[in-house]
């Protein structure tokens, strides 16, 4: 038992460690960044072509990930593989493309093969790296240092805070081309159209209710028939209708609460038993606004409206269904 609880104690240590040491050189961060940084986002944005990023082993990894964050963010990136890019894929690069290389040492093997070609191309070129004597670092145009005392790793060899401050840059990177660019949340949605995140920013009331029955009674509509088309819809709920218009709402719970209190059912309407002035959403309104209208009053449906026309209802469960909560 000592020898286990001593185990967990030094793997909670070791992790710690190496937390802390990540969080250290993310914090120095900050202090590195200089007017070089300022004139790589300007070279971006003034450019006409893409954003090609490029390294070699884990910064090739880290390459693909900021890749990703601009083109998310409305940067267009590309990724080239350094190694590849030797052997054939130079020709990813076009004419108007800012070209961002990562290393840490900055003088591999293949980034000195590359970076004279890149050059020979006359594109722009920004060295990411944590050695400002490095090839790559006097032969770009702009620098981003991602200076770290050491690795995370005991021996200072594993690339692990230093592949961290790349991405913790490239971020920087992205989101200043963001507020720059003022990438709004429509923006946003376009790119991200998919999975839960897309739905909170473009899926709207109409386009649910548009599945669902349309449950509805007159007000003097009796209470049997009201039940009935309760369960056939299938939405625990039916608006009231005076005409064509609103006027109330008869839930699950209601039906429930006057069984409890009639002992003969007979006579009643939906008028009897109805909510007024139920809680109403318009169609065109996001779906995730209907989800917060619908935790701040404690229920489970809203009914949907096109203007003053009644068109359905909306429930929690396709809320749910559709991966918004």
């Amino acid at each position: 038992m000592n020898n286990t609880l001593t185990a967990a104690s030094t793997i909670l240590d070791l992790a710690k460690k190496t937390i802390e040491t990540e969080r250290d050189a993310i914090g120095h961060l900050a202090s590195l960044l200089d007017n070089d940084f300022a004139e790589s986002v300007n070279c971006i944005l003034k450019s006409k072509g893409r954003v090609v990023i490029s390294g070699i082993g884990k910064s090739a990894i880290i390459a693909a990930k900021i890749v990703a964050t601009l083109n998310s963010t409305g940067t267009p990136a590309i990724f080239m593989h350094a190694g590849d890019a030797i052997h054939g894929d130079l020709g990813t690069i076009q004419e108007d493309d800012v070209v961002i290389c990562i290393s840490k040492s900055g003088s591999t093997p293949e980034i000195k093969m590359l970076v004279p070609l890149i050059k020979r191309g006359r594109n722009k070129l920004i060295g990411m790296t944590g050695s400002a004597e490095s090839f790559l670092a006097k032969q770009a145009n702009f620098i981003i240092s991602t200076y770290v005392d050491r690795e995370a790793c005991p021996n200072d060899l594993a690339p692990t805070t230093s592949t961290t401050a790349q991405l913790v840059m490239g971020d920087a990177l992205a989101i200043v081309l963001l507020e720059l660019r003022g990438f709004s949340k429509s923006d946003f949605a376009k790119y991200h159209p998919g999975g839960a995140l897309g739905k909170r920013l473009y899926l709207r009331v109409s386009d649910i209710v548009q599945n669902n029955q349309v449950p509805k009674v007159q007000l003097q509509t009796e209470v049997k028939k009201v039940i009935v088309e309760i369960s056939e819809k299938m939405l625990g709920v039916t608006a009231v209708l005076d005409g064509e218009k609103v006027v109330g709402i008869v839930t699950d719970g209601d039906i429930r609460r006057m069984l409890n209190d009639h002992d003969n059912i007979k006579g009643l309407t939906a008028k009897d038993i109805m909510t007024s002035n139920p809680k109403t959403i318009l169609v065109d309104t996001l779906a995730i606004t209907a989800l917060e209208l619908m935790q701040a009053k404690g229920i489970s449906q809203l009914l949907a409206m096109d203007k003053d026309q009644y068109v359905g209802v909306i429930h929690l469960h396709n809320l749910i269904n559709e991966g918004i909560l």
